[in-house]
């Protein structure tokens, strides 16, 4: 049966940040995720954790000024000291948080600018948040991402993704698939999860969802979800399916798609 974490940046925005644990929890979900946690205490938000008997599954890294338009900095050119920061900054909540997957955000490329050469500032920045994680028991995903939602994203394939983490040979490296961004970007969505999913290096280390195209709840749309959450559950997928979705109206009224898999 697949697991599913509430994903609070961009459900139940009709409460506050910090009351949206336990309107998940309310909701039946056993587990979350967020963008980031970094305006707020790690130990405020451990204990809406621990009150709601939820599981954290995923954040991200801090991605630079995002009020500015930055989408994460693991490919920009000058910016080493300030992931090497952000790598430990990450790590200080995920000792709090007790989740075991963090994301690095790839970052923008601009027309013009040389991808190899950002390329070799990602592979090197990869491995030294690899490294690091790994001595906590950290997990670090990267995720391909459409242009369409994120113009100028560095890292949009999947199997792009894939030969990136095959080339720092990281064990603890892997790709988070977002199925909505795959879908928009390249399709085959279930020969990429089969694909991707037996890999015996990198493969699959975080799922997320949403409905194509607009990005609501995964009952509508063109993709067959309750075909691909049988599938990922027969390919033996053991972690949680983010649903990183904006809901159409108020997030509970529009669960009744998940109410078979509680």
């Amino acid at each position: 049966m697949p697991r599913f974490a509430a994903n609070l940046t961009m459900m139940y925005p009709e409460h506050e940040f910090l009351d949206r644990f336990g309107a998940a929890a309310k909701d039946g979900f056993k587990a979350v995720e967020f963008l980031f946690p970094y305006d707020f205490s790690a130990s405020d938000i451990k204990t809406r954790l621990q009150d709601n008997n939820l599981t954290q599954a995923l954040f991200n890294a801090p991605p630079g000024d995002w009020a500015a338009g930055e989408r994460g900095i693991a490919s920009l050119p000058g910016r080493e000291d300030e992931f090497k920061k952000s790598v430990d900054k990450a790590l200080e909540y995920t000792a709090a948080l007790g989740n075991k997957k963090l994301h690095f955000m790839a970052g923008l490329i601009k027309p013009g600018e040389s991808r190899e050469e950002r390329k070799a500032i990602y592979l090197k920045n990869l491995a030294y948040a690899a490294k690091q994680a790994e001595s906590a028991n950290v997990d670090v995903v990267i995720e391909p991402i459409n242009t369409r939602d994120i113009p100028g994203f560095f890292l949009n394939r999947q199997d792009e993704a894939q030969a990136i983490c095959d080339e720092i040979g990281a064990p603890n490296l892997q790709v988070q698939f977002d199925i909505y961004h795959c879908q928009i970007v390249e399709g085959d969505i279930a020969v990429k999860l089969k694909r991707d999913m037996k890999r015996e290096n990198a493969g699959i280390g975080h799922i997320q969802i949403a409905g194509v195209p607009d990005r609501h709840e995964p009952d509508l749309g063109e993709l067959n979800y309750p075909y691909l959450f049988d599938l990922i559950d027969s390919l033996g997928y053991e972690g949680y399916i983010g649903c990183e979705y904006r809901p159409r109206a108020g997030t509970s009224a529009g669960l009744g798609w998940l109410k078979p898999y509680l």
